[in-house]
């Protein structure tokens, strides 16, 4: 049974009062919603990357790898051609479109795992992949704007630019989250409320520590998560309860800040809405799979098609429309509302069926996924 996940309801609301309550967006402004989308994805990676935990992330390390950086350029490339050839879109449009649509989301893939028994590695695969390949989209998408608007800007560049966001992200993640294994050592006393919003801080602090020296602060809060993993104590309870609720508000924050960026007048022109759907149907049935297939040689049939059909598209995707709008790429508004067709149909159809495919393929399990 096809059951309707809730980012879907939210995204499509909040879309619908933008569009025929237009004050709404004008009050917000583009760059203001960014932003905070932005503190939204930050708590949800962060999050991610402690459930992830660095034994499950080793156990998963090489397909989590792989299908997160190889994967991401593959699914760009798939899409882009197949929009160009296809549907006839201009190159360096189609190349923005790709990046946008290429990774998968934190905030729907946690969401939908985290009250599902799923066996094997899949759910650390699935989890690891979307917080990866989301630092892995951003570069590239940011990269592909600047040269879809600066005619001089070279593809070299592009990928030097991904290089570096990633190995700087990565090592200033990895020193961050070892100096909050320290700080937060199960040896020493629960942290009191300063002590643990101070802890909270840190997270905020590293992105923008790691943005400003040139790097991905998602993929280093992402990181951080991982490598602090069971650092937080059981017995901190206000830490508890930052981490079970705050990436759930995330996840809303994040899918009403970005519906309201959508004027669904939009969808009818240049056959946005038809564009959408052959590329939801063409991503999902054919790109994922041709991209998942030899990547995940490791894992057996049934681990490799629940991965295929899991790869869901959500905030990321959207929030990236939304870069490329403010961005100045042209015709933009065509594309953020491409990205919301497929989206809202990746979380209909795919999320929705989730469980059914799960229960199909025999992946359903008896016990979730430990954290940590």
């Amino acid at each position: 049974m096809l059951r309707v996940p809730a980012p879907a309801v939210v995204l499509v609301a909040a879309a619908i009062a933008s569009t025929y309550i237009a004050a709404i967006r004008h009050a917000l402004g583009l760059h203001s919603i960014e932003h905070v989308v932005t503190v939204a994805l930050i708590v949800i990676l962060f999050d991610g990357g402690l459930h992830l935990g660095r034994r499950r992330f080793r156990e998963a390390a090489v397909p989590i790898v792989v299908l997160g950086a190889a994967g991401t350029f593959a699914t760009t490339a798939l899409i882009a051609v197949t929009s160009h050839l296809v549907f006839g879109l201009d190159w360096r449009f189609s190349f923005v479109l790709g990046a946008a649509l290429a990774p998968t989301d934190p905030a729907v893939v946690f969401s939908l795992l985290a009250d599902r028994t799923i066996q094997g590695r899949t759910p650390a695969i699935l989890e690891g992949e979307s917080g990866f390949n989301d630092p892995a989209g951003i570069a590239l998408l940011l990269g592909f704007v600047q040269l879809a608007t600066h005619p001089h800007h070279s593809v070299a560049a592009v990928f030097g630019t991904f290089a570096l966001q990633m190995a700087v992200g990565c090592a200033f993640g990895i020193v961050a989250g070892l100096a909050l294994r320290w700080l937060l050592h199960p040896r020493r006393p629960a942290l009191d409320v300063v002590q643990s919003l101070t802890a909270l801080a840190a997270i905020f602090g590293l992105y923008a520590v790691t943005t400003f020296a040139h790097g991905s602060g998602f993929l280093a809060v992402f990181v951080a998560g991982i490598v602090l993993d069971e650092a937080a104590p059981a017995s901190n309870r206000l830490m508890e309860r930052i981490q079970l609720n705050l990436p759930r508000l995330g996840e809303i924050v994040a899918f009403v800040m970005l519906g309201i960026t959508i004027d669904l007048h939009t969808l009818p022109a240049a056959h946005a809405w038809l564009i959408g759907l052959g590329l939801f149907a063409l991503l999902t049935f054919i790109m994922r799979p041709v991209v998942c297939v030899p990547l995940l040689a490791v894992l057996s049939t049934r681990e490799t098609a629940f991965v295929a059909w899991a790869g869901l598209k959500g905030a990321v995707p959207m929030l990236l429309g939304a870069l490329a709008v403010s961005g100045g790429v042209p015709d933009a508004a065509r594309l953020a509302a491409i990205v919301f067709v497929v989206v809202v149909m990746s979380i209909v159809v795919q999320g929705g069926a989730l469980t059914w495919v799960a229960r199909t393929l025999r992946l359903e399990g008896t016990a979730g996924p430990s954290r940590g």
